[in-house]
């Protein structure tokens, strides 16, 4: 765990000793860490490096700066990029890295992000509606709000958000902007609420929360992005590497067990087939039978920690 004399970076590493144990680290080893944030992970995978390298990657470059200063006193044996994991094939071979004995991948919004007020992550603050993890893309909340059909606003919030006001929200966000454009996290908010039935409106959680998850995943791709990192992660993997995946909500626990389960498939031929003739081999096979969820004493200290499910695969022997 981070030391007490350490500066203080707003976050708190999820399942962070079941993540080790699941790496399995090796003191000359090169691990991945996909998601890096503000390196929590990550300070603790190269504090177990002797000879071995650290590569840490990130779509958002707030968090490369911040990152940068937090690996300070292992930056040689640390290499970090700027790029989405979804590219990670590409990402690893342009920095020369051919192989990893480890990879972490933490998904989702960070603790940071939210905490930072003005990227327009969190309907707890007031502030331009962007939630973009990577602030170099086109694409923002303000134009899926402002400019995506009723029809598909409709399918997002329900799809991503597993809303079940989807059609209530939608059309009231299609009638606010008719009047002007819906620029602020707040006003947003409040459209929302304002869409929602009573009984709704008595839940325990936010009435916005389901609908900005929703949009969030929307602007920055997250779902589409998975299978291709998974899939990208097995092939860099070397023979025994571990692969790690925190997920935080159904849509995406469920996009990561069938990929996982999926590259843990050989052979696909129908089963009359007397003989394979696809020549399918397993990738990985699973370390973790069922997802690893964080216990009573970091469910008290990291509330984040509540929805987190940690997946853990290993990479066969098996080359197709």
């Amino acid at each position: 765990m981070e030391e007490m004399e350490e500066k203080d970076y707003g976050h708190k590493p999820v399942l962070l000793e079941e993540c080790l144990e699941g790496l399995a680290i090796r003191p000359e080893g090169t691990y991945v860490d996909g998601t890096l944030g503000r390196a929590g992970h990550s300070l603790e995978i190269v504090r177990r490096l002797t000879t071995g390298q650290l590569v840490g990657i990130d779509r958002d470059e707030t968090a490369l700066a911040a990152a940068e200063e937090r690996l300070a006193d292992y930056r040689e044996r640390v290499t970090l990029i700027h790029g989405n994991f979804q590219e990670l094939g590409s990402l690893l071979r342009d920095n020369g890295i051919d192989g990893a004995d480890g990879m972490l991948f933490d998904l989702g919004v960070s603790s940071p992000q939210l905490d930072e007020p003005e990227r327009g992550f969190s309907y707890l603050h007031d502030a331009p509606l962007d939630m973009r993890m990577d602030r170099t893309e086109g694409l923002d909340a303000g134009q899926v709000v402002n400019t995506w059909s009723y029809e598909e606003l409709r399918r997002v919030l329900y799809e991503y958000g597993e809303e079940r006001y989807a059609p209530q929200i939608a059309r009231a966000i299609v009638r606010r902007r008719e009047e002007r454009p819906i620029e602020r996290t707040a006003e947003l908010a409040d459209i929302i609420r304002s869409a929602m039935p009573g009984k709704a409106l008595r839940e325990k959680q936010h009435p916005a929360k389901r609908s900005f998850q929703a949009i969030r995943i929307a602007v920055n791709g997250e779902l589409e992005a998975l299978p291709p990192m998974l899939e990208a992660a097995a092939e860099a993997l070397r023979p025994g590497g571990r692969l790690a995946v925190i997920t935080f909500h159904s849509l995406e626990d469920r996009i990561v067990k069938q990929t996982l389960r999926r590259l843990a498939t050989g052979c696909t031929c129908p089963p009359e087939f007397p003989v394979c003739v696809c020549g399918k081999k397993p990738k990985l096979a699973a370390v973790t039978r069922k997802p690893i969820t964080a216990g009573p004493a970091e469910l008290e200290e990291n509330p984040r920690a509540r929805s987190a499910k940690l997946r853990v695969s290993e990479r066969t022997s098996c080359i197709d």
